[in-house]
């Protein structure tokens, strides 16, 4: 799908960070890398924070804006930011909670939206989401990084191209030992509208099942763990037609921590499974093969370079991440959820 509008291909693109947190911190320094980008604004709550952020990343000081510098009105940097003529796209940095508020709200400035994942905090927030985003007819993309890592290519092409048979099992686990997050009551993570392990690392988990369960997905059965009524450890098996897979994932303890692709002649073992560069390809009677295939900059620059190609070329959906797919992870997630409850 093309838009009638876009950024030209001569231009580089302008973008603005809502939020300025770690994952905003990592992705400016990725940018810098991206050929076709320039960073020219960054909005958060601390005046403090904004101008470390613009020194560190280059951005003019009248560009850091923060809500103590406009009155101390909670969202008026995140708001000014996306009423600026010089931004063209914007990456949503904030906790889950906020994306549809944000992304939202930059689709209606008529900016392109790249939002950190997961999409949204419900699968009802993610049809809002998308249903906006086709109607402005503007480019949004979950940040999924991991669909973008080449091994992750490369271990797509290997399962398509049957050097595993035909596929009978995925599993994906995801965990780690951050529990702290959680019990701690102050991080996002220990929110129980956007916070919980299932949204933050769980999605990684969905989002590799997605891709390779191709038919509609059951949940056979979930358990969880649970402090304060958030989700810190979740077991899930599902199914999906003749395919069967399971979805692990905590914040808890440190292990599993990749995606086992299983078929009828042999496996592959992807390594940190949401940043992968390492796996193994076992087949049935033969030696175990190590692939590794490293990233082009660091395992966010991928999805950022794939993210402004669309955009030069007036693209409104992201092909290897379209909002159906991002649709479908939520409604797996949801799945989940309702099959464990409230955990309260």
């Amino acid at each position: 799908m093309s838009s009638t509008g876009g950024v030209s291909a001569e231009k580089s693109v302008r973008w603005g960070i809502v939020g300025a947190g770690r994952i905003a911190q990592r992705f400016a320094r990725s940018l810098a890398h991206e050929p076709h980008s320039e960073l020219v604004a960054i909005s958060c709550r601390s005046a403090e924070k904004a101008a470390a952020f613009a020194a560190a990343h280059g951005v003019d000081e009248e560009a850091a804006l923060s809500d103590d510098a406009l009155g101390g009105v909670a969202g008026s940097a995140h708001a000014a930011l996306l009423a600026r003529p010089d931004v063209d796209a914007v990456y949503v940095a904030l906790p889950p909670a906020l994306h549809l508020e944000w992304s939202l709200a930059a689709l209606r400035a008529g900016k392109a939206v790249l939002c950190e994942k997961p999409l949204c905090a419900s699968l009802e927030e993610t049809v809002l989401l998308a249903r906006a985003a086709r109607s402005e007819n503007l480019l949004l993309m979950e940040a999924t990084k991991t669909r973008f890592e080449p091994l992750y290519l490369r271990v797509r092409e290997l399962v398509e191209n049957g050097a595993i048979g035909r596929l009978t099992r995925v599993e994906t686990g995801l965990c780690s030992d951050m529990g702290e997050r959680v019990a701690s009551g102050a991080d996002y993570m220990s929110d129980p509208v956007g916070g919980g392990n299932l949204l933050d690392s769980g999605i990684y988990c969905a989002a590799w099942l997605t891709d390779y369960l191709t038919e509609p997905i059951e949940v056979l059965g979930a358990r969880a763990r649970w402090v304060r009524g958030v989700d810190t450890f979740t077991d899930a098996e599902l199914r999906a037609g003749d395919v069967s897979a399971r979805l692990v994932t905590a914040c808890d303890q440190g292990n599993p921590r990749e995606a086992v692709l299983a078929g009828t002649e042999g496996r592959i073992v992807v390594e940190e499974m949401h940043r992968p560069q390492r796996a193994r390809l076992e087949r049935v009677g033969e030696k175990p093969v190590e692939l590794e295939v490293p990233y082009p900059v660091d395992d966010l620059y991928a999805e950022v370079a794939h993210f402004v190609g669309l955009l030069l070329a007036g693209e409104t959906e992201s092909p290897v991440m379209p909002l159906a797919t991002s649709l479908r992870c939520a409604e797996l997630l949801a799945a989940v959820r309702r099959q464990l409850g409230s955990g309260r």
